[in-house]
């Protein structure tokens, strides 16, 4: 069995100076192959720290136009033969404008993104995203959605803060596991 460690929208420093040192001795502890950071890290230094324990891959969020711009807006992984698509998920610039719009008027609308990241990664097994900064770990179309939340700046406002390990078996169905940093 494979675990990955799981992260979005840690926006260190913009929202708080450092990552929960928890979440770094959870990693640790489970002997995380890999960690996986959706996007919003905001800062270098955050995915220097996160390599410290396992290989890092990342993707570029919206937070990340100044220091992180040469990450890739989207990746393919496989791990125990299961495709895994990471994304931020706020899509180009023209989209997150438009989707801000969207949610001044109608609130965070879940589903759009959803919709998006399944087209986006259609022959994937797992999508991992952010950007909500709501956890979730659905299965949808034969696939597992997994957004680990925020470490810092949950949604809705006074929830508790999240990250995740994602549990990857060859010939059974990926696990997505959200832990709480109440």
């Amino acid at each position: 069995m494979t675990t990955l460690g799981v992260l979005a929208d840690t926006h260190i420093p913009d929202r708080v100076a450092e990552l929960d040192g928890r979440i770094l001795q959870t990693f640790k502890r489970v002997g995380v192959t890999a960690i996986l950071h959706a996007g919003d890290v905001s800062v270098p230094r955050v995915l220097d720290e996160l390599s410290q324990i396992a290989p890092v891959h990342a993707v570029r969020g919206n937070r990340d136009i100044f220091y992180l711009m040469k990450l890739p807006l989207h990746m393919q992984l496989e791990y125990e033969g299961i495709k895994i698509g990471l994304a931020h998920g706020h899509g180009s610039f023209t989209r997150y404008t438009v989707d801000k719009i969207h949610r001044s008027i109608h609130g965070r609308l879940v589903g759009r993104y959803l919709k998006r990241v399944l087209r986006a990664f259609a022959e994937m097994d797992v999508i991992v995203f952010g950007h909500l900064h709501v956890p979730c770990s659905l299965h949808l179309e034969g696939k597992l959605l997994f957004n680990p939340g925020s470490t810092c700046y949950p949604w809705p406002r006074g929830s508790t803060p999240t990250y995740g390990l994602l549990h990857l078996e060859p010939g059974k169905d990926p696990v997505g596991e959200i832990i709480e940093l109440g």
